[in-house]
């Protein structure tokens, strides 16, 4: 499959529950896909990579929403708040000549503006958060890694919370995610989860995005769909699979060891 993650999450979604593998050529603006995998960002080190892959069943995620009439299933990330208010009012024009520089443009964008918290749930449990992403991969837009630890071979979702209203505070926490130290930052919750909700305050617009496109407008659900694709993955990424949390620990206690 060529194209950019996006277009790779229209196939994904024609795809889920079959036993015909994924492979991919990068050929869009992030390519968060290609980067995770390991397998360069341009379709010719793709191209020759796929001689070397093996298959590899994952799960996928999938955000649905009985108000909105929305189900949709994603492979990468599904986020809600600042960001995909970033994704809901980017320029076309201006990512078409740019690139991922027109994301960086839209979020210096919001400095010195009020950025609406609202309510995820999870394991019973609730948070405030005005950006909250949960992801099945550690890569961000192609150049951060927000969710430490996570793998798509992973029947779960590394969830990163942020909160506060202030568009200045996420400043420090992106620049906290530069350096790697986002789990030691106060305002920064990270826990692992199979399935959450995002719920809008009724006054409030809180926008919704899955692989890094636009998905709607909360509320919505967001949870595991086990051994739903078969991917296309190089020999040796099962061996860097990075440390994550054991299957033993509680989301909970991770939760509270992992945030200041």
């Amino acid at each position: 499959m060529a194209g950019g993650d996006g277009t790779i999450n229209e196939a994904v979604n024609g795809m889920v529950n079959s036993d015909v593998p994924l492979g991919i050529l990068p050929a869009g603006t992030a390519n968060v896909l290609a980067n995770e995998l390991g397998i360069g960002n341009t379709m010719e080190r793709a191209a020759a990579a796929l001689a070397e892959t093996v298959q590899e069943r994952v799960a996928l995620g999938m955000i649905s929403s009985d108000a909105n009439s929305l189900q949709r299933h994603f492979l990468l990330m599904a986020g809600a708040g600042l960001d995909a208010d970033i994704v809901f009012h980017l320029n076309s024009r201006m990512k078409e000549a740019v690139g991922k520089v027109a994301y960086w443009v839209g979020g210096f964008s919001k400095l010195g503006r009020r950025i609406p918290e609202f309510t995820v749930q999870a394991d019973g449990r609730e948070y405030r958060a005005s950006f909250a992403l949960l992801s099945r991969v550690r890569n961000y837009g192609g150049d951060l890694e927000i969710a430490p630890t996570i793998s798509l071979l992973d029947d779960e979702f590394e969830m990163v919370l942020f909160e506060g209203e202030s568009s200045l505070g996420f400043l420090k926490y992106m620049l906290a995610v530069v350096v790697h130290q986002q789990r030691s930052i106060r305002g920064i919750t990270i826990l692992r989860t199979r399935q959450a909700a995002f719920l809008a305050p009724g006054d409030r617009e809180i926008h919704l995005q899955v692989d890094g496109e636009y998905a709607g407008l909360a509320p919505a659900r967001v949870e595991i769909v086990p051994n739903a694709l078969t991917l296309l993955v190089p020999t040796g990424f099962r061996a860097r699979r990075p440390a994550s949390v054991p299957a033993h620990v509680d989301a909970a206690a991770w939760t509270t060891s992992h945030t200041r």
